[in-house]
């Protein structure tokens, strides 16, 4: 297996999972309830271009960002798997992260008008969580050019799949219920919560690497 698909097989996962389209579900249901079908779909596909958009602005530049602020990769790697495995934890027991949103920001969202950019794209599906995934995913492969050409697919790809979830979302739902749901966000979590602590492992260990 080529690095290509060595860093794939782990960047598509992870966006995936931390992006966590089946755990938005309920709450895009709950807050696009009574919205006619076309609308729901118009704000899906907004929310998911919103949230493409802002994943992959920061797996691109956040690096820099950093950078200017005196920020080290390896420190942000610890930080990024410590909220990583909290959102994990979260996921394994079924609840929704604080990490993510609030009780308060959900309902504000249920009374807003548009929800795609807030809450939906950020910080529902493009969250704090997210944003330290794809940052890190980045410079794993050692060399930008592998990077982009590995985390920018699993961004697009990630999004197409939730697109094609919220498009679909009462049937999604019905399929599933809230008991599949759960099972489905489980599993993730402990996929994500194996991610989180590789990302802890290999941030501290660069940094207590000698000089």
């Amino acid at each position: 297996m080529n690095a290509w698909a060595q860093q794939f097989a782990v960047a598509l996962p992870a966006v995936f999972f931390v992006v966590d389209v089946f755990g938005v579900l309920p709450l895009f249901l709950g807050m696009t309830a009574g919205h006619p079908a076309a609308r729901s779909r118009g704000t899906a596909l907004r929310a998911c271009l919103a949230g493409a958009g802002l994943l992959t602005f920061f797996a691109l530049f956040g690096g820099v960002l950093f950078k200017v602020m005196g920020i080290t990769l390896p420190a942000f790697r610890v930080a990024g798997g410590l909220l990583l495995l909290v959102t994990a934890l979260d996921m394994i027991n079924a609840r929704p992260s604080g990490t993510r949103t609030s009780a308060e920001e959900q309902a504000e969202g249920e009374a807003k008008d548009d929800i795609a950019l807030v809450p939906l794209a950020m910080p529902l599906l493009a969250g704090p969580g997210a944003i330290a995934t794809v940052m890190v995913l980045m410079d794993k492969g050692g060399s930008l050019l592998l990077g982009v050409a590995v985390v920018l697919p699993a961004i697009a790809l990630t999004f197409v799949a939730a697109f094609g979830v919220l498009a679909a979302a009462p049937l999604v739902h019905r399929a599933l219920r809230s008991s599949g749901v759960a099972i489905l966000e489980r599993v993730m979590g402990l996929v994500l919560a194996a991610i989180a602590v590789q990302f802890i492992f290999d941030g501290a260990r660069m940094l207590l690497a000698p000089a």
